[in-house]
């Protein structure tokens, strides 16, 4: 390890790929904590959809940065990264080793690289009028507008983020600098061993139907019927993520319950193809194994190496 830098392991890949329980192995068989680095999984009250780790499983491995917002404080990559950084400290202060685990890729990165974000105060009103704008043209069409300003930061959001691209543009049109330019990377403060997931695309689009007919099973319905009769808006941005949106439109009788599952599943996996290209085109240093062989062995004697 490098002098006076602290290590820190990190597990990345898709979703669906298998990181929750690996994760959990991994931790358990070295003294670990997990940071998770999803952003679904901030949100109390939101489990079944968000395949968040259940009681059972955070009670065998402390967790860190899950349920700690309700689905109406809706938390930033700003928000996060220094509640991030800290959990990490704490956990090797108290003499464990960290495990920073999620698919959310700007989350990962923004640790891994340092970033140092722009301090651009929200502009509500602006932001209203882009959120109106993405009605018309839709994400992908807000998307290209943001790689026309800025080609890094447009490709710097993973996924169908809404909430991710309108904000570069905010910052972009409220003080005329791309948003890349004002993000630096000051370089991780921590020694990083990144341990990547990955499966055949097929096998990991099995899984993921898999995962959303038990979803189903599970409450799904249930739980996003719970969300809206408690009074949380549809428009919110944590209530937009794959699952709920298709799921609040059949309760809003927009469409059919077996179209909302045809949804879910199609655009689930779309969002794992772009996680995969994401990880992949963003950060050579990330070690790849195949889930499919079950690689704790493996990964096990990678991190001994690093740690010795």
């Amino acid at each position: 390890m490098k002098e006076n830098e602290q290590p820190l392991i990190v597990i990345v890949g898709p979703t669906a790929v298998g990181k929750t329980e690996l994760s959990l192995r991994l931790a358990e068989q070295f003294n670990g904590e997990i940071v998770s680095a999803d952003s679904r999984l901030f949100y109390r009250k939101m489990d079944i959809g968000t395949a968040k780790p259940n009681l059972e499983d955070r009670a065998r491995v402390c967790h860190h940065l899950v349920d700690v917002a309700l689905p109406d404080d809706v938390w930033s990559l700003a928000r996060y990264l220094p509640r991030a950084i800290d959990a990490i400290q704490d956990i090797q202060r108290r003499g464990k080793l960290p495990f920073l685990v999620g698919g959310t890729g700007q989350y990962i990165m923004a640790v891994v690289q340092g970033w140092d974000l722009p301090e651009a105060k929200p502009d509500p009103a602006l932001r209203e009028v882009l959120n109106d704008w993405a009605e018309i043209v839709g994400v992908e069409g807000l998307r290209s507008r943001l790689r026309v300003l800025d080609p890094s930061a447009a490709a710097g959001i993973d996924g169908p983020n809404l909430r991710r691209i309108v904000r570069a543009l905010e910052v972009i049109l409220s003080t005329g600098e791309r948003f890349s330019d004002q993000k630096t990377r000051q370089g991780s403060p921590f020694d990083l061993l990144q341990i990547g997931l990955i499966r055949p695309r097929e096998e990991l689009y099995q899984r993921i139907d898999q995962r959303v007919d038990n979803m189903l099973d599970a409450g799904l319905v249930q739980e996003v019927r719970s969300l809206l009769e408690k009074g949380y808006s549809p428009e919110l941005s944590s209530l937009s993520a794959i699952g709920y949106k298709q799921i609040t439109s059949y309760l809003l009788g927009r469409c059919s319950l077996d179209e909302a599952v045809r949804q879910i599943k199609s655009k689930t996996r779309k969002y794992v193809r772009q996680q995969a290209n994401w990880f992949q085109q963003n950060d050579p240093e990330i070690s790849w194994f195949s889930a499919s062989n079950d690689p704790f062995q493996e990964i096990c004697e990678e991190i001994r190496q690093f740690l010795s």
